[in-house]
């Protein structure tokens, strides 16, 4: 057994079923591996960022880690911006990234570099296998430190010399770490807390915003106390008879009024949240004054135990009430980011994923859905635009007979849409909706925002897309996915029901507003 079948085999024992994949002259032997591997369902992506975007939209559906194949230190790079995205939804992913040999390693090759320095920021683990002998150990102990302590990614380095070396051993079979329990005593110290407070709040994420972990928060908010979600989150499910908490909001300003007068703030599953930036005159963390922060566990924690010990601590029976089913009407004339939503209120069917990347034009998708039935909702964690196809692409390989609804803007769907070419090529299950504005929107609002400044001739060509407009049309089309253009709202409703009717991946171009 080489060490690329050694790697792989491991990987596969320890249930890992998929590998996307961009690999180069030294993931070879890793690539003749997985031929011989039918456990594992191996990808091509065009590009290493739509790669580990996959993996993060595999994980955050099935729960379980996917295998990335990258070439070498440039091709981490690539795939850098979605790797961070995975690190801030703590999304377990296995990063196998190809290495020279190491006697190789002395004669700095034009494709060397410093790969333990430049992926070292991005993992919750790296290791290098530097010999055959680890390669089997390594792969077991990469897939157990992908779920923890602080689930994230990884990043196995395998030098080529130990994938073509004969005489490696699968690993030992590793048990997956579990998320940390409740602390007994950090929860009887919230509801005392709780009960002297006047405006308590808890801010959640993960496990807390399954079916069972909103079960739990709804008898929080029915005794007083306000939930909100982080403004992005990994993964929520939500919709009709479910319950629905509160979205902190994006902007500082309006966060820091929204929680003016809480003088408690409880966190599980998360962190105390920050502002995405900074602005001048306005606050960074985002912690109303004479509010005390109790972190009752961060992302390494079952969030969802958390909230049901404090309300079993608490005595709490009563749960409040979830949104009922509610489906619009067909929208007419105009369209928009709220006829949008609407539309896919209307004919989301029950159990899709959603992938939001779309930036300026996704909160009233978000909005227009809170009553539509149920389905998973799944956000852009780490800010890095660009995640949206990859993301929907991996979700759809791993929710097997459920829809995937990717939305995008333009400008961050040119970031990856060599997405597209692979769902046409597995024939994923994703509806693709791009906003098009020829406009980076969002950097138009923030212009004003920062002070920078009214925008020039050279500020408005850095923010502007319009020249030349980009075809989306042709652009799908041309990597095997069939695509139609929509200006009205009901051109849109008519668009979106067919794509939902049918098999396969599709993409409709949206023509919003600029402004």
């Amino acid at each position: 057994m080489t060490g690329a079948e050694a790697l792989v085999s491991t990987l596969a024992d320890h249930g890992v079923t998929a590998c996307f994949a961009n690999p180069g002259t030294s993931e070879m032997h890793l690539v003749t591996a997985l031929d011989r591997e039918p456990r594992i369902r191996s990808v091509l992506c065009l590009f290493e960022g739509v790669a580990t975007g996959a993996a993060d939209g595999y994980a955050r559906v099935t729960g379980r880690p996917a295998m990335t194949l990258l070439h070498l230190g440039a091709g981490f790079m690539n795939g850098g911006a979605n790797i961070h995205n995975a690190k801030r939804a703590w999304t377990p992913m296995i990063n196998v990234i190809g290495d020279h040999s190491v006697p190789h390693l002395r004669y700095d090759a034009p494709l060397t570099s410093n790969i333990m320095g430049l992926a070292g920021p991005n993992s919750v683990w790296i290791k290098s296998a530097n010999h055959v002998s680890v390669t089997g150990d390594l792969a077991a102990e990469a897939w157990a430190a992908s779920f923890g302590p602080v689930p994230g990614p990884v990043s196995l380095i395998l030098p080529a010399d130990s994938a073509w070396t004969e005489g490696a051993t699968p690993g030992k079979t590793r048990a997956q770490p579990f998320l940390r329990a409740p602390d007994t005593a950090l929860v009887e110290a919230a509801a005392k807390a709780v009960k002297s407070a006047k405006k308590p709040m808890i801010l959640i994420s993960g496990t807390a915003l399954t079916g069972p972990g909103l079960g739990h928060a709804a008898r929080l908010k029915a005794a007083g106390i306000r939930v909100l979600t982080d403004t992005f989150f990994p993964r929520q499910v939500r919709g009709a008879g479910i319950f629905a908490p509160e979205r902190m909001q994006y902007f500082a300003e309006g966060a820091m009024a929204d929680l003016e007068g809480t003088d408690l703030m409880l966190v599980a599953g998360t962190q105390v949240p920050v502002a995405f930036f900074a602005y001048p005159g306005k606050p960074s963390l985002l912690v109303p004054e004479g509010c005390t922060p109790m972190v009752l566990g961060g992302p390494e924690s079952d969030s969802a135990a958390i909230l049901e010990a404090l309300a079993d601590t608490m005595g709490l029976t009563e749960a409040a009430p979830a949104p009922t089913l509610e489906i619009p009407d067909a929208p007419t004339g105009a369209l928009n980011a709220a006829t949008i939503g609407a539309s896919i209120a209307r004919h989301m069917p029950e159990g899709t994923f959603v992938s939001d990347d779309g930036v300026s034009n996704g909160l009233p998708s978000f909005m227009m859905t809170g009553r539509a039935r149920p389905h998973d909702w799944m956000m852009l964690t780490g800010g890095a635009i660009g995640q949206g196809m990859p993301l929907a692409l991996g979700a759809a390989i791993g929710a097997k007979g459920r829809k995937v609804l990717c939305l995008t803007g333009d400008g961050a769907g040119m970031y990856t849409n060599q997405a597209l070419w692979s769902m046409a090529r597995e024939k994923a299950d994703v509806i693709n909706i791009v906003f098009v504005n020829h406009s980076y929107r969002i950097l138009n609002i923030e212009l004003a925002r920062t002070g920078a400044g009214n925008p020039g001739r050279v500020a408005a060509d850095l923010l502007g897309l319009g020249r030349p407009e980009i075809d989306w049309v042709k652009l799908s089309e041309a990597q095997g996915v069939p695509a139609v253009n929509a200006t009205t709202a009901e051109e849109f409703d008519a668009a979106l029901a067919r794509a939902f009717s049918e098999p396969g991946p599709h993409l409709i171009a949206a023509h919003v507003p600029a402004r």
